[in-house]
């Protein structure tokens, strides 16, 4: 009998209690003036992340489309003598 990954994964997140504790004891530990300023690192962050990925994204989008005219191929390139 095996149990499917998904089970485990879901049964090892935290409750709605659990998920109440937590912000109860980060609120106690960082003060309210010093979560928006966390949050507000966490947001600039996950946005430089994102945009990171987006560039990396594209530039192998354009590595992977058919060379254009304007760069001549080798056989294109006449010798000079």
């Amino acid at each position: 009998m095996t149990i499917p990954m998904l089970s485990i994964f879901l049964m090892s997140m935290p409750g709605g209690t659990e998920m109440i504790l937590i912000l109860v004891v980060v609120l106690l530990l960082f003060g309210g003036k010093k979560i928006p300023e966390l949050m507000r690192g966490l947001g600039k962050g996950i946005k430089e992340f994102k945009t990171a990925k987006d560039s990396v994204s594209d530039e192998i989008e354009k590595g992977m489309q058919p060379a254009d005219k304007a760069t001549p191929s080798i056989k294109e390139i006449k010798p000079v003598l």
